[in-house]
């Protein structure tokens, strides 16, 4: 799709406002409420109609196209978990961890995903004729929080509830509490020798099956709860960092691979991709306050728990926080985003390389998204008739700009969706719209073009927009693959040419349960389809080439543990060599039930 330079598509870039609860991709939450209310009642018996555990009548999706027309699309974003993304002006929200859940037959929250309302009010309707504003549209559906309208954190869920100019009430769930046969392999802290299962999660296995490899408990969290970034999977090794500790297990059968290693304070930060040799690194605080600068930095190998270098990350000027961090890692480069600021070091020595900062029109350095290629946002302008967004592709090696795209007036670079190509998901705050965008050296070349309502999870973050912060995306050189908000039934896949924004073809999961893209193998999409009342999660290959795009089963997960695994509400999911992985992303810090922390199945 042809544009003009340095400017989007025109039309298309939005979706109608549902007041019945849909949901904006790419914005965040508040945090949780201090004290909760008591829970409410379980239902009775299973969930009814559609996906368990969503509600016996479909509310209105924010997919319903409002004019016959290729640019009147609806909004991308559905149901969003994890634990970042934006503060942002999207309405009352639920946050950040989890689905609302209804309570399963098991004594854990169920599997559906009911939406909350979100600001009130009929579906919108495109800007009248004559606006100047490139990016025209409808407008765009409210994301309601992180993995849709609950707050859960850890093993908690808080029910918002709420309309119009309401507050919102939330109200604690039933506990996710194990049963009788649950007691995992190596249960407690995270540590453990491995050896027996007491109580044989395996038992009952059926024919076609995978095992539970192992299973691990968290370590004990302040009540206030605490974060579990990161996982990371080697040959050997699985890497997972929970408060202030860092734990690595043996693939195959959860043993330890190396003494966990205890930071001195809380972990706020880590590279969420590792480095081609296997290293990662942590950020953590200087102190125990919660101001506490996140300003500690250790590289750890993943394969033999060998700490390598640290670092004291400097001051930067006044108002650059660094209450929270990005860390992200492109070509042997890590990238620390301050709030205001970067700053380049040589993964492998800790040397610093290079520092961005303010540049231009009083643009100060946002965001950052590595990977293939290294992506900076910047906020230019705050305050004045010219505030908006800049896009950058940025030297890993340098730090230089290798191009500039100027964001239209009014519009927000939100996420990441890929950085090789570059895709950008924008929001616009004032008229309720969204864009996705694919960028090729500082030009628009096109924009998601399709009458759908997609729902990848992306999280939130307090203080900070974290561009890398969504899963159940994933994209190729020349593909973007995101999944459907099925209001009832099967949820769909759906490729995306990014060199037109159209529909190159879509498939169904073959389950009633919600199929999420992972990352590609090959020229195959792995994805996850997620667990029901009664039945396993599985992971599913898609051939992206030919005519045919069926899912092809590569491992269905026990019925026996469904309860322990959708029990992880925030969590981060991975499959490598056969195996797949499950990890929460938040510990609840919650006394009376130890927490799920990490969960690996295989053949």
């Amino acid at each position: 799709m042809s544009q003009p330079p340095n400017q989007p598509p025109q039309g298309g870039f939005g979706a109608p406002q549902d007041p019945a609860g849909g949901q904006h991709p790419g914005q965040g939450a508040p945090p949780p409420p201090a004290q909760p209310p008591q829970a409410p009642p379980p239902p009775q018996g299973a969930p009814q109609g559609g996906a368990p555990g969503t509600p016996p009548a479909p509310q209105p999706g924010y997919g319903y196209p409002q004019q016959p027309g290729p640019y009147n699309q609806p909004g991308p974003y559905g149901q969003q978990p994890g634990p970042y993304a934006q503060p942002g002006p999207y309405a009352p929200q639920p946050g950040p961890y989890g689905q609302p859940q209804q309570s399963g037959p098991y004594g854990q929250p169920g599997y559906g995903y009911p939406q909350q309302p979100q600001f009130p009010g009929p579906p919108g309707t495109p800007p009248g004729g004559g606006s100047s504003n490139p990016f025209k549209g409808k407008p765009a559906i409210i994301i309601g929080a992180a993995l849709a309208a609950a707050l859960i954190i850890g093993g908690t869920v808080w029910a918002v509830s709420g309309d119009g100019d309401k507050k919102p009430e939330a109200k604690e769930s039933a506990g996710a509490k194990p049963s009788a046969g649950e007691d995992p392999i190596n249960p407690g802290d995270g540590d453990g020798d491995g050896g027996e299962d007491p109580e044989d999660l395996n038992a009952g296995r059926q024919a076609g099956e995978s095992k539970v490899l192992w299973y691990k408990e968290g370590p004990d969290a302040p009540g206030s709860g605490a974060d579990a970034p990161g996982m990371w999977i080697t040959e050997k090794t699985a890497v997972k960092a929970a408060y202030k500790q860092v734990f690595a297990y043996n693939v195959s059968d959860g043993k330890p691979a190396w003494p966990e290693i205890t930071l001195p304070q809380e972990i706020c930060s880590v590279t969420p991709e590792k480095t081609a040799d296997d290293k990662i690194v942590v950020a953590y605080k200087e102190g125990a306050k919660d101001a506490a600068d996140c300003n500690q930095l250790m590289e750890i190998d993943l394969n033999t728990g060998k700490k390598g270098w640290t670092e004291e990350i400097p001051a930067g000027e006044l108002f650059d926080s660094m209450l929270q961090l990005g860390l992200t890692v492109t070509d042997g480069t890590l990238v620390v985003g301050r709030g205001q600021s970067g700053v380049g070091y040589d993964v492998k020595t800790g040397d610093k390389l290079w520092e961005k900062k303010r540049y231009g029109a009083a643009c100060f350095p946002a965001a950052f998204a590595g990977g293939s290629k290294l992506v900076a946002v910047s906020s230019c302008a705050a305050g004045s008739d010219n505030e908006h967004d800049e896009v950058q592709e940025l030297d890993p090696a340098t730090g230089k700009a290798k191009w500039t795209w100027k964001v239209p007036k009014g519009w927000q670079a939100a996420r990441t969706y890929s950085t090789d190509p570059v895709v950008m998901y924008l929001t616009n705050e004032d008229k309720k719209q969204w864009n996705i965008s694919t960028l090729n050296n500082g030009n628009v070349t096109a924009q998601v073009d399709i009458d759908e309502s997609f729902a990848p999870e992306c999280g939130w973050a307090i203080l900070s927009r974290d561009l890398q912060g969504c899963q159940g995306v994933a994209a190729d050189k020349d593909t973007l693959y995101l999944p459907t908000d099925a209001k009832t039934g099967a949820n769909e896949v759906v490729a995306i040419n990014l060199a037109t924004g159209k529909e190159k073809w879509r498939t169904k999961s073959p389950v009633e349960e919600r199929m999420l893209p992972m990352k590609m193998d090959g020229t195959n999409l792995l994805a996850y389809i997620e667990p029901s009342y009664d039945s396993g999660g599985r992971v599913v290959s898609i051939p992206t080439g030919g005519s045919s795009h069926t899912p092809k089963k590569l491992l269905q997960n026990p019925q026996g543990t469904a309860d322990i695994e959708s029990g992880f509400y925030s969590k981060d999911v991975d499959y490598v060599d056969g195996r797949f992985y499950i990890s929460t992303t938040r510990l609840s810090g919650r006394d009376e039930t130890k927490e799920k922390l990490m969960l690996a199945y295989g053949k």
